[in-house]
């Protein structure tokens, strides 16, 4: 259990440390278009941004799935199908459609 939380806890500084880095990357692109710049390689910009954000929410998934997913199992009594339903829709909804 102390290992989940620690893994937890590594999860939560590396997706932080993303989103930080992200967001600088989001006011470049604004000041590229401030600065008009070409929209080609503000495009690439934006895919890296993209791709970053796709990482982070791989990371957040992995710790819904240590922490949120656990507890919810806990919580239900080991219902694992309500719990497994409630992933499913998680899952939906954060599936680019």
């Amino acid at each position: 259990m102390a290992q989940d939380i620690e893994e937890q806890e590594v999860i939560r500084k590396n997706v932080l440390s993303r989103m930080k880095r992200i967001e600088g990357q989001i006011r470049g692109i604004q000041k590229m278009i401030e600065d008009g710049k070409e929209c080609e390689d503000i495009l690439v910009q934006v895919r890296a941004v993209r791709s970053a954000l796709t990482a982070a929410s791989g990371l957040i998934l992995k710790r819904y799935l240590v922490r949120c997913h656990g507890e919810a199992l806990d919580a239900e009594g080991g219902d694992s199908r309500k719990v497994l339903e409630k992933f499913i829709t998680v899952m939906t909804n954060f599936i680019d459609r």
